[in-house]
């Protein structure tokens, strides 16, 4: 695991953390933008072990799909989980007339775990210690 690729899932971690905060405090939409951009850090991270970077969310997006999911790297499931969690996250952050449910930030924040969880396991595990602010 490179120093990038640790800092990206620390990140990742942080966003988990501040996402359940969220959704527990009666803030799904925040909530739901939050596990995205988990989702995305960790996205950027499988890329880092590529050597790839992008400076879009939508090129990281259809990066992972293209040079991650769709190689067997990692489910295609997760790059669904990415596509779904950025369309939340747009109607969370940009005032949608269809705000996101409490559901809908469930189902994001156990999305990001078990994003996070596949990055543990096939980049390099972070320890709860490692991700806590400084």
């Amino acid at each position: 695991m490179t120093e990038e690729q640790l800092e990206l899932l620390q990140e990742a971690q942080r966003s988990i953390s501040a996402a359940e905060l969220l959704q527990s405090n009666g803030f799904p939409g925040y909530a739901a933008a939050r596990a995205y951009f988990a989702m995305f850090y960790i996205a950027e991270a499988f890329l880092e072990g590529e050597g790839l970077s992008f400076s879009k969310h939508s090129a990281v997006i259809a990066a992972f799909g293209q040079h991650i999911a769709h190689t067997g790297k990692a489910p295609v499931e997760f790059h669904r989980f990415l596509l779904r969690a950025f369309d939340l996250r747009q109607r969370g952050d940009y005032g949608h007339p269809d705000p996101v449910t409490l559901e809908e930030a469930q189902e994001q924040v156990a999305h990001a775990r078990q994003f996070l969880q596949l990055a543990e396991r096939l980049i390099g595990p972070v320890s709860s210690a490692d991700a806590n602010p400084q």
